[in-house]
């Protein structure tokens, strides 16, 4: 680790000598290599394509300076906050002040000055570069699932990216206390048709709602009732409680289930909310699995 030590990005592969992947990566990685030979930060795994420019455009991304000035301790904990954060947001120095500028709607929100404590500012900080909503993609969709929170999928049209916008606002009100158990998401339909297939259905019924718990994928009964107050937190709220999982194997939460001798048993009915078996948990991190395979999902 001596090498890395000094080093501003430390991009390590870890590899396997009878891997024939790992063997196909050595000379592309020997080439990226040579372009940084002595500029080398520790960091989280890399995602992106095996090639010689994918590797040197993404070291080149990750020296950029996030806070160009660190003159006290104070700024250079906002300099260590920011770096951690390069991949959220973008860090600019400002006279005595800290803003967080954002994209949509474009505005300005300054730091409290009550919060005075580095904690506090990494706290405030990721807060506002981590949106409540985020969007799903091939590119991040295994990262997603590491963070190990069931998911709460919007899928939707292209045609219709108003939805998104309506999503967000009733997650914002009514499930701001649940995003520490749940990732609240957003997702092409047509990009991720697979999941819809496996819930039978397809881009015509857009847009669409899922739980992703990592063992089922439970459908929201009605889209129209998105805006219905509570009706979306109650969702969330039979996750938690098992009352999905009970409907989708169809059993009762308090009802004797061994048949009584001499009787039939009832016919068991269709699940109450429509669920298929979990789709990203095939993301989740895996021994069996080398990298990313595309045509997981």
């Amino acid at each position: 680790m001596h090498a890395v030590d000094p080093s501003d990005v430390a991009l390590v592969n870890f590899h396997a000598e009878w891997c024939r992947f790992s063997k196909m990566l050595v000379p592309v990685f020997s080439d990226a290599s040579n372009v940084f030979p002595r500029r080398l930060r520790p960091g989280k795994e890399y995602r992106g394509s095996r090639s010689v420019d994918a590797f040197t455009n993404f070291i080149r991304s990750q020296l950029v300076e996030t806070i160009r000035h660190s003159n006290t301790e104070e700024e250079l904990n906002k300099t260590n906050i920011a770096s951690s954060l390069r991949d959220e947001c973008e860090f600019h120095a400002f006279i005595r002040q800290v803003l967080f500028i954002s994209e949509s709607p474009n505005e300005w929100i300054v730091y409290p000055d009550n919060l005075l404590n580095n904690v506090a500012l990494k706290h405030w900080i990721h807060e506002k570069c981590i949106p409540l909503v985020r969007e799903i993609t091939f590119q991040n969709a295994e990262e997603l699932t590491e963070e190990g929170r069931p998911f709460l999928i919007l899928f939707y049209s292209k045609d219709n990216r108003g939805i998104v916008k309506t999503y967000a606002n009733e997650v914002s009100k009514q499930l701001q206390d649940l995003k520490s158990s749940v990732n609240f998401l957003y997702a092409d339909g047509h990009t991720f048709a697979h999941p819809l297939h496996h819930l039978g259905k397809s881009e015509a019924d857009l847009p669409l709602l899922a739980i992703d718990s990592f063992r089922h994928m439970y459908l929201f009964p009605s889209i129209n009732d998105l805006t219905v107050p509570g009706k979306l937190r109650q969702f969330i709220l039979d996750l938690q409680s098992g009352k999905l999982h009970r409907d989708f194997h169809n059993v009762p939460p308090s009802v004797e289930t061994t048949p009584v001798c001499g009787t039939e048993s009832a016919p068991r009915s269709a699940p109450l909310t429509p669920a298929a078996d979990s789709v990203f948990v095939k993301l989740k991190p895996a021994n069996t699995r080398y990298t990313v395979l595309r045509d997981e999902l």
